[in-house]
């Protein structure tokens, strides 16, 4: 199978040794997402609600550049630094999957880079 790089300017650029997706066959793979405005590096000001939203709209962005949507998202893993913010992401999370909803899973860690309070990546379809 052929293997893309996705890139767009729409998402923070990675932070690290990595892309941020890769397609492989009809399948994208987002690398993990944390509250970076695009278009200043800096992670978002506000709380859990503010993160959320930036993160799911980073998501939505990459998803996009590769051709697909969040509707076509299959697959999410959440990453939070405190699970007492569980009730308040999964509020922003529900407004973005209003339809069929994705397999999720949920964790708690110990710390996430620089200091974001979410973390989230995904596996979608074209």
């Amino acid at each position: 199978m052929v293997r893309r790089t996705i890139a767009t300017d729409r998402a923070p650029r990675a932070i690290g040794p990595y892309v941020q997706a890769v397609q492989v066959g009809e399948w994208i793979f987002v690398s993990g997402q944390i509250a970076l405005d695009p278009e200043t590096g800096d992670l978002v000001p506000g709380g859990i609600e503010e993160q959320t939203e930036r993160v799911l709209q980073n998501l939505r962005a990459i998803l996009e550049a590769a051709g697909s949507s969040l509707e076509k998202v299959v697959k999410t893993t959440v990453y939070l630094a405190d699970l007492n913010d569980f009730a308040k992401m999964n509020e922003v999370y529900a407004r973005y999957f209003p339809g069929e909803k994705p397999a999720r899973a949920t964790v708690e860690v110990s710390r996430l880079p620089r200091d974001a309070r979410i973390e989230m990546d995904a596996i979608a379809t074209l």
